[in-house]
């Protein structure tokens, strides 16, 4: 029997349940919002106050704000009379733009076990932005950006006091292999040392990346045999839905794993979210989660083999570190002497850029991928300690 994605506590980050003075996000905190007396002020995020229309019909909401919060008619007619903004659920998406939390892995890929990939939300959104994307229509453009921008607010609450790797590399790189068994080693190491793994959410060695966080509070025995059980669909082509179901299967075996991060994006459609992130702040601008993904790195970012989107990645977290633009720099580890100076040359013209700056002594490059973790030390030990995150 395939496992079936079910709702389940996700593992926390540093940053997950702290006040945020507000911002409602769940009904528990509408709920003691209004045991404290009012929601004047408040931002009520994307939650369903069908059941609280009594309260609504009491409640000071002055100056409040409910966004995607879908109520009675009686309920928001009070509320607008009372001084409150209401921006009411938009019907037919398949995704809710003001949504107040990241997706989990179950939130995307509800009804794969049942309906196969193509009948998850995950794939729904796809479909929804393909006949959006070039249509012209201002609607749809202005529903894509209010999405990502409530995920961003999303992913700076998770990410909070969080000490953050950037994990980057091909989504190419097969289940199987040497080098994804090498990622997901990265993975753990840089969480069994406290660091928060934040990868692009895909497949690949970004998935790869994702495991080895979920293998974290495990022994070596389940990474082993999680690799073996994942080599059997070793990519998601030609079947996504084969794909992520041995991914659901690992976490059904081994449920209570490592926290981390994926940040993806339906730009690129081709690519599906992994199932190990425990957190996907899932994008409809690629260039708002790229930007997004490296400038919230805030140890360093690791990059592994990889084409043309790797080597944007590398130039893109080169930029800010070269005019110092998000304060001192951090560190970059690229990984494979080989691949970066001989087959993709990046390394020699980071090198060069890097001559004679701050910046030059936080770049550094190793043949193996066990080696990361030390470099990354290494480099980030040159951060004064006003900079460190």
């Amino acid at each position: 029997m395939q496992p079936t994605p079910a709702r389940a506590s996700a593992p926390q980050l540093p940053g997950e349940g702290r006040e945020i003075d507000r911002e409602i996000e769940t009904l528990a905190e509408f709920d003691e919002a209004l045991g404290r007396g009012t929601l004047a002020g408040r931002r009520v995020q994307a939650i369903d106050l069908t059941e609280r229309t009594a309260a609504l019909l009491a409640a000071d909401v002055a100056g409040a704000v409910f966004l995607g919060c879908p109520m009675r008619e009686d309920a928001a007619a009070k509320v607008r009379a009372g001084g409150a903004l209401v921006f009411p659920p938009v019907p037919g998406l398949p995704f809710n733009p003001y949504r107040g939390l990241l997706y989990s892995p179950e939130d995307l890929f509800r009804g794969l076990a049942d309906g196969g990939y193509e009948a998850t939300p995950d794939a729904h959104a796809y479909a929804w932005f393909q006949e959006t994307k070039a249509d012209g229509d201002v609607f749809s453009s202005m529903l894509r950006a209010i999405h990502d921008d409530s995920i961003s607010d999303a992913l700076d609450e998770v990410l909070a006091g969080s000490r953050v790797v950037g994990v980057m590399g091909g989504h190419a790189m097969a289940r199987g292999t040497e080098s994804y068994a090498g990622a997901a080693r990265l993975g753990r190491a840089l969480a069994r040392a406290g660091f928060t793994v934040a990868t692009g959410g895909g497949p690949g060695a970004m998935e790869a990346a994702n495991l080895g966080a979920y293998a974290a509070p495990y022994d070596d025995d389940m990474l082993d045999e999680s690799l073996e059980l994942l080599a059997k669909a070793p990519s998601f082509a030609p079947s996504v839905t084969e794909w992520a179901r041995a991914a659901f299967a690992v976490r059904e075996r081994w449920p209570d794993g490592g926290a981390s991060v994926g940040i993806p994006t339906w730009f690129y459609g081709h690519e599906p979210p992994n199932a190990f992130a425990s957190h996907l702040a899932k994008y409809f601008a690629n260039a708002t989660r790229e930007d997004g993904l490296l400038a919230r790195s805030n140890a360093g970012v690791v990059f592994l083999p990889g084409a043309a989107g790797t080597v944007q990645e590398v130039f893109d977290n080169a930029t800010p570190n070269y005019y110092e633009s998000r304060g001192e720099p951090t560190p970059m580890v690229l990984v494979d002497h080989a691949h970066w100076t001989e087959h993709l040359p990046v390394w020699p013209l980071l090198q060069s850029l890097a001559h004679g700056r701050p910046m030059e002594s936080r770049i550094a490059l190793v043949d193996r991928v066990d080696e990361a973790p030390a470099a990354l030390r290494s480099l980030g030990a040159a951060i004064t300690p006003a900079a460190r995150p």
